[in-house]
């Protein structure tokens, strides 16, 4: 068997809430609930759980997706619509913008329990030759 990522834990001060802001944005869908998580799938199996932990004990971390052209459409058109802060850069230095590496588009915002996300259409380095 390969090695394949199945899930990560993701902590939040209301998963229910950070759950949601996340599937709503993507438009994608919770898909369980056990204990003290709340899932998100994403298209490639791998699951966002997203746990309720005390708001002093989260460690903001960054999230990169990879997402369509039409995904990320979709996706910045929510962002704008809900009037989340969002950058073309990841030190926040290009407020309201998008960037263009490797020939796509990328923009970075933040979800509610502080975590840095980032959406692209191309990966780092560009699509193999």
């Amino acid at each position: 068997m390969s090695v394949e990522f199945n899930h990560t834990i993701v902590h939040a001060r209301d998963n229910r809430e950070s759950a949601r802001f996340f599937a709503e944005l993507l438009g994608l869908e919770i898909t369980g609930e056990w204990g003290p998580f709340v899932a998100v799938a994403l298209a490639n199996g791998v699951t966002l759980d997203f746990a309720t932990i005390p708001a002093e004990s989260i460690t903001p971390q960054h999230y990169a997706f990879l997402v369509s052209e039409e995904e990320f459409d979709a996706a910045y058109a929510r962002i704008r619509e809900r009037g989340i802060e969002h950058y073309a850069d990841p030190h926040r230095r290009q407020p309201g913008a998008i960037n263009r590496n490797d020939g796509g588009r990328g923009v970075y915002f933040m979800d509610p329990a502080g975590h840095a996300m980032e959406l692209i259409t191309v990966p780092y380095g560009g699509w193999p030759a």
